[in-house]
């Protein structure tokens, strides 16, 4: 039976990361992407856990929102964190699936999403 899976999927970058993609056109991932052979993503409702796990430190971060239908022939949604499924996109992102971008700010040492995103 088929899950229902959410509209937006998010990626989120270092500033460093976010001004490579730029530059290149496209983000073929990040050390651990490259190691598992895809690039993580998060569902609307893991982002923000999955901030608070690997993006913990000084640096603002960059927030990149998909149409989940524009990444689907890549995309497949596999158990990872918490018995969660969790959408993995094998191929490298392009820049003209980005849908939304989003600055993240910390305070007090915790990303800021904004109220909606």
């Amino acid at each position: 039976m088929m899950k229902n899976r959410p509209q937006f999927i998010y990626k989120l970058l270092w500033p460093s990361q976010w001004s490579r993609m730029q530059k290149d056109g496209g983000f073929d991932g990040a050390p651990i992407d490259l190691a598992d052979g895809y690039i993580h993503l998060s569902g609307p409702d893991q982002v923000e856990e999955t901030a608070a796990k690997h993006f913990s430190g000084d640096e603002d971060a960059v927030l990149l929102r998909f149409k989940t239908s524009a990444l689907a022939d890549h995309l497949k949604w596999e158990v990872s964190r918490g018995w969660q499924d969790f959408p993995h996109y094998y191929g490298a992102l392009d820049m003209k699936h980005v849908e939304q971008v989003y600055d993240l700010e910390r305070a007090g040492g915790s990303l800021i999403f904004p109220p909606s995103y």
